[in-house]
């Protein structure tokens, strides 16, 4: 946001520098990011200066130039050879000296040298209006009064403008900044409570009482949506002169990187920068019926806008109408049909307080960011509605003439009061960690707008105004009071406090950590993926939570699940080669519940693919398997304390198979090999592994851990396999509870490390399984080692029907 200083000091009148006025509203957060420099023509004239041609003579060797002698008030006449038809003694002229850089209106700058012209010594130049860039004739140079002084510069005589202008990096909540008049608050807020000696006051010029409507053109406003619009100004001023906008209004505007139009689309942006309210002037002829109407657009109509584009309307959207068609987009972008020209003698002009929502919605579905809804999508004042009014009106009939034919009719049916907000001094002293003098505080409140309604023993009771949107709590009002106040005049306090760490209110971010630190050890990179997904991926979904204004079709929905956001991540890293993968990531899902509600479940997800070792001189290829997830599975929950976990074959359609994990009836991880049709939905011709833990059932399960201690066995642990034909019904936790159930003394673990399916084996299966026996107070002999052994396969034969292989 641009803010003119020349502009500033029309609200507020302040000797500060520049430099100490943007050190000041930085200091308030208003971030002052730069500085330019502005001149109403460009170089500002600098280096040219008034002079008298005292003599003037034609080239001898040159029928179009003249030798002319000058005086520019130095002391000695300057030699210049011009080429102007018009030049003659005794004008008084603009003369470039030598060293001076002109920007004429057209073509490339030119840099004023000493020279010789057809061997006839040149000290600079008398210009054209063209040539120094005050209009486009080239018919010759250009002629001064005759009481014009000599020798005075050319920036004095053409009063030529300049200007600082600070480019200000305006946060969205600060939408009672974005004018003139909101940052001369904050300045005269600054001043009043940190100076002694001087004292701001906040001034908006030009608001004169104004001339009787005259009657003789009305409009009747009605307002179809009162909750979009929430008020509606609107007046009628008749006999109106379109034309160029003064060179001061022009300046204002051009400072700013506004393009000045003509006098009345610029009045309306001048009022808009100055005080935040925008306003629209419509061309009362092409109201038709006498009649505006604000109302949602209806099915099917549409509006061609200033820009020449004619947009299809919604029934979100709010317009301006008048008795038979929409006329603008109420807050965006006015209609090419309805906006002021040149043959335009009428005007209804309109100011208004528009929903936030309305339009922030409006102006992201037609792609348009205008002045006008950059204000009204962060919130507008509805108390500057009529002075905004008020001050257009006033500059309307000093610039452009014309008369009051409607005075204003305003539509207001239900006030939006104040913000009332109570106010500690104590809690404002903690919250700060100083004290600060109660007056001190009191005078900062009031400077910034904010009425004091009642005063007690330990606070106040405060009416917030409405322009101050973000200032709605306590806490508010105490950053309001810091920024004026000066963060640099709170000093660092020379105690250390520490709050008791409690584990069990912070158990989540313990685990967090726990899992980080974990997965990081042996690998695994984190990411953070969008909470915003694609519909496609989930099919028939009747617990998606939709978006009603999605930013697009592929972004549309809430993901519902971490594996597809997940397979993007891996898909965006394979399309740039980086094929090697292990990846997690803790979020969120979420969902719509029957009954309308919403829920949000935290997960952990993890992901594998490719090869577990980058390419190396030593044989190491082993790819991404099952087996190696499961281990990664497996020793995440090992470090977080987790045990007395079920398994089973998992059952999502996520999956081509894998294992799913149970404590008790809850499913606290899913695991396994991502099956080919979510692959090929995202594109990827790689195998994915994939680990989904439901995060409530891990942290209730972490939160129970117990560290342990037990001696290292001083016997060695034996291991056996075995390699056994099973009916496919059958899953591997039903073979590793009979395994534990048969042999209670001497076994340890039970694990699967190869299954084999074949068209040959029918509807059998082959586990090959692996059995940890360890008898810790002796060396297991063969004989006790066979015995076990000979156990299990009996109980295998015999409850479970295998076969030895």
């Amino acid at each position: 946001m641009k803010i003119s200083i020349n502009w500033l000091k029309t609200l507020v009148k302040t000797d500060l520098s520049t430099e100490d006025i943007a050190a000041r509203l930085t200091a308030a957060g208003l971030e002052v990011e730069g500085i330019e420099q502005f001149e109403s023509i460009k170089g500002g004239l600098k280096g040219l200066v008034t002079g008298l041609v005292t003599d003037c003579e034609k080239h001898p060797d040159a029928d179009r130039l003249s030798i002319t002698k000058v005086d520019i008030g130095s002391g000695e006449a300057l030699n210049i050879v011009c080429g102007a038809p018009n030049v003659a003694k005794g004008q008084k002229v603009i003369v470039a000296t030598v060293g001076t850089t002109l920007y004429p209106s057209g073509g490339e700058n030119l840099l004023i040298k000493k020279s010789k012209i057809r061997g006839v010594p040149s000290e600079g130049m008398i210009c054209a209006e063209d040539e120094i860039g005050l209009g486009n004739s080239h018919a010759g140079i250009l002629v001064l009064p005759e009481n014009t002084p000599i020798g005075s510069p050319a920036a004095e005589f053409f009063n030529i403008e300049t200007d600082a202008v600070l480019e200000i990096g305006l946060t969205p909540n600060r939408s009672d900044a974005a004018s003139h008049l909101g940052v001369a608050r904050d300045l005269a807020a600054l001043v009043n409570s940190q100076e002694t000696s001087e004292r701001l006051q906040v001034q908006v010029p030009g608001l004169y009482p104004l001339p009787d409507e005259t009657g003789t053109r009305k409009i009747a406003i009605e307002v179809q949506t009162s909750e979009a619009c929430k008020r509606y100004s609107g007046m009628v001023i008749s006999g109106i002169q379109v034309k160029e906008s003064p060179v001061w209004l022009k300046n204002r505007l051009s400072s700013i990187g506004v393009r000045p139009i003509n006098n009345i689309v610029d009045i309306s942006n001048f009022v808009l920068h100055e005080l935040g309210q925008p306003l629209h002037a419509f061309d009362a002829d092409a109201i038709k019926g006498e009649r505006i109407v604000v109302r949602t657009a209806k099915a099917k109509e549409v509006l061609k806008t200033l820009d020449g584009v004619v947009r299809p309307l919604t029934e979100n959207d709010l317009v301006i109408c008048d008795e038979k068609e929409p006329l603008c987009l109420a807050g965006i972008f006015g209609g090419a049909d309805s906006g002021v020209s040149e043959k335009t003698t009428a005007i209804f002009l309109e100011s208004a307080y528009f929903d936030p929502g309305f339009i922030r919605r409006s102006a992201k579905h037609h792609g348009l960011k205008t002045d006008a809804s950059f204000r009204f999508e962060r919130g507008t004042d509805p108390d500057m509605c009529l002075e905004a009014l008020y001050r257009a009106a006033n500059l309307i009939l000093e610039l452009a003439g014309g008369n009051i034919s409607m005075s204003y009719h305003d539509v207001y049916p239900q006030r939006l009061e104040a913000h009332k907000v109570a106010f500690s001094y104590s809690n404002c002293n903690e919250l700060i960690g100083k004290e600060i003098d109660r007056h001190k505080i009191r005078s900062i409140l009031v400077n910034l707008g904010i009425e004091i309604s009642s005063e007690g023993a330990d606070g106040l009771l405060l009416h917030v105004p409405y322009y101050k949107h973000d200032v709605t709590r306590e806490a508010d009002v105490v950053e309001e009071v810091m920024r004026i106040y000066g963060y640099d005049h709170v000093e660092p306090s020379k105690e250390i406090r520490y709050t008791a760490y409690n584990e069990a209110a912070n158990i989540g971010l313990l685990l967090e950590e726990k899992c980080a630190s974990v997965l990081e050890s042996i690998g695994f990179s984190e990411i953070m993926n969008l909470s915003l997904s694609n519909e496609k991926f989930y099919g028939e979904n009747s617990s998606l939570v939709k978006l009603l204004n999605p930013l697009s079709q592929e972004l549309n929905v809430l993901r519902a699940d971490s594996l597809f956001s997940g397979l993007e991540s891996i898909a965006y890293n394979l399309n740039r080669k980086n094929n090697n993968l292990k990846f997690f990531e803790i979020g969120k899902t979420y969902k719509v519940n029957v009954d309308a509600t919403y829920t949000e479940e935290k997960f952990l997800s993890l992901f594998v693919s490719g090869a577990l070792f980058n390419e190396n001189p030593y044989g190491l290829k082993q790819k991404s398997d099952f087996a190696y997830l499961k281990a990664c599975v497996d020793c995440l929950l090992e470090k977080c304390g987790v045990k007395n976990y079920s398994s089973a074959d998992v059952k999502s359609l996520h999956f081509q198979y894998g294992l799913e994990y149970h404590m008790g009836s809850k499913s606290l991880v899913q695991f396994g090999k991502v099956s080919k049709t979510h692959l090929k939905t995202s594109d990827l011709s790689q195998d994915v592994y994939y680990a989904h833990f439901n995060w409530d059932v891990l942290a209730k399960a972490f939160s129970k851990r117990k560290i342990e201690f037990s001696e290292l066995s001083r016997f060695p642990a034996v291991r056996r396999d075995l390699a056994l034909l099973l009916d496919k019904k059958i899953q591997f936790k039903e073979v590793k509870e009979l395994a534990f159930s048969t042999e209670k003394k001497w076994l340890e673990s039970v694990n699967i490390f190869d299954i084999y399916e074949d068209e040959k084996l029918g509807n059998k299966k082959s586990y090959a399984l692996s059995f940890t026996l360890l008898n810790k107070e002796a060396t297991l002999t063969d004989s006790q080692i066979e015995g076990v052994m000979n156990k299990l396969i009996t109980a295998y034969k015999d409850q479970l029907g295998a076969e030895l292989r």
